[in-house]
C-alpha cells in the first residue's frame, strides 16, 4: 500500500490539472501562433510559466486505484500487477484464469 499522502498528493495534482485545462491551452495556443506579435506570445508564455507547476498534466503518475501503487500499471485496467493478480485469482475479472505449473 503507497503513502496516503502520496495518493492525496496525486489527486490534488489531478485537480489543479482539471482547473487550469482550458486556461493552459489557450495561453499555449497564443505561444504557440506564429501569425501573432513577438511580444504578445511573450506575455503569453510569462502568464503559462507563472501558473502552477502542478497543474500541467505531464506532472501526473498513473497510480494504482486500489493500492496506490505507482509502479506496473496496466492502463486499460487502472490498477497494477499485484492487484490485477489478486482480483483474477479471486475470480473478479471475467476472462483472466490464473496458471500454475
Amino acid at each position: 500500500m503507497a503513502k496516503k499522502a502520496m495518493i492525496e498528493r496525486e489527486k490534488k495534482r489531478a485537480a489543479l490539472v482539471a482547473k487550469y485545462a482550458v486556461k493552459r491551452a489557450a495561453l499555449k495556443e497564443i505561444a504557440n501562433d506564429q501569425s501573432k506579435p513577438m511580444e504578445e506570445r511573450f506575455t503569453a508564455r510569462l502568464k503559462l510559466a507563472k501558473l502552477p507547476r502542478n497543474s500541467s498534466a505531464t506532472r501526473l503518475h498513473n497510480r494504482c486505484q486500489l493500492t496506490g501503487r505507482p509502479h506496473a500499471y496496466y492502463r486499460k485496467l487502472k490498477v497494477s500487477r499485484i492487484a490485477l493478480r489478486d482480483l483474477a485469482s479471486h475470480g473478479q475479472l471475467p476472462g483472466f484464469v490464473k496458471s500454475s505449473w
